[in-house]
C-alpha cells in the first residue's frame, strides 16, 4: 500500500487544478466533494436524511440534488452545516477506503477535500498538503468561475476554516499565489513520493 497523501485548500485556491496535475503525473485522484455529491443523489437514506435535517426538499422533481438550495441553506445555518456533514462524511470515507483498495498497488494517492481539516480526516493521511492563495485572488477566482458575488464567495468561506489554522495543521503549503512556480513543486513532491515516500 502506498502512501495517502491529503490535499486541500479553501474556495478558489487552485486545489483541484494542482490535483489535476498530479493525476496527469500518474497518481490516483479521488475527489471527496465528487464523490459526496455522488453520494447525495443515488443514496435513497442519505436523500431522506438531507430533507429532513434542511427541513424542506432539497430535490428536484427527478430526484436530483438541488445544490444551490442545499448550499444556501448549509452556509447560512452552522447547526445543519454540522448535522449534514455528520451523515455525509461517514459516507464518503467508507467510499474512499473501497477505492483505496482498488488503488492499493499506486505508489501514492492523493484524496482531495475542501474540509480535510474540519472533517478531522487529515489525521487518516499519511501527509496533508494545503493549496494556500491570498483571500484577493481567490475571491477573484470564485467570482469569474462561478459568475457569484463577492459577498456569496465571503459567505461560503465563512464556512471553512481560515487559512492561518490550516497552515498550521498542513504537512507542506503550496503557495498558489502567482508569484511562485507550482508545477517544479508538485513534479518535486512526485518523484520523492514515489522514490522514498515522503513529500520533503
Amino acid at each position: 500500500m502506498g502512501k495517502v497523501i491529503g490535499i486541500t485548500g479553501g474556495i478558489g485556491s487552485g486545489k483541484t487544478t494542482v490535483c489535476s496535475v498530479f493525476q496527469k503525473l500518474g497518481a490516483p485522484v479521488f475527489e471527496a466533494d465528487l464523490v459526496a455529491r455522488q453520494l447525495m443523489n443515488e443514496d435513497e437514506q442519505l436523500k431522506k436524511a438531507l430533507n429532513k435535517l434542511a427541513g424542506v426538499n432539497v430535490y428536484n422533481t427527478e430526484g436530483k440534488l438541488n445544490r444551490g438550495k442545499l448550499a444556501e441553506i448549509l452556509f447560512r445555518n452552522e447547526n445543519v452545516r454540522e448535522a449534514v456533514n455528520k451523515v455525509v462524511h461517514p459516507a464518503v470515507h467508507n467510499a474512499f477506503f473501497k477505492w483505496l483498495e482498488q488503488n492499493k498497488e499506486a505508489a501514492y494517492v492523493v484524496y482531495e477535500a475542501a474540509i480535510l481539516f474540519e472533517g478531522g480526516f487529515n489525521e487518516k493521511m499519511d501527509y496533508s498538503i494545503l493549496v494556500a492563495a491570498p483571500e484577493a485572488q481567490r475571491i477573484e477566482r470564485v467570482m469569474k468561475r462561478s459568475s457569484i458575488t463577492e459577498q456569496m464567495v465571503r459567505e461560503r468561506m465563512k464556512s471553512q476554516w481560515p487559512e492561518e489554522r490550516k497552515r498550521e495543521l498542513a504537512d507542506y503549503c503550496l503557495e498558489n499565489d502567482n508569484k511562485h512556480l507550482i508545477l517544479p513543486e508538485i513534479v518535486r513532491i512526485d518523484q520523492k513520493l514515489k522514490t522514498n515516500g515522503t513529500i520533503c
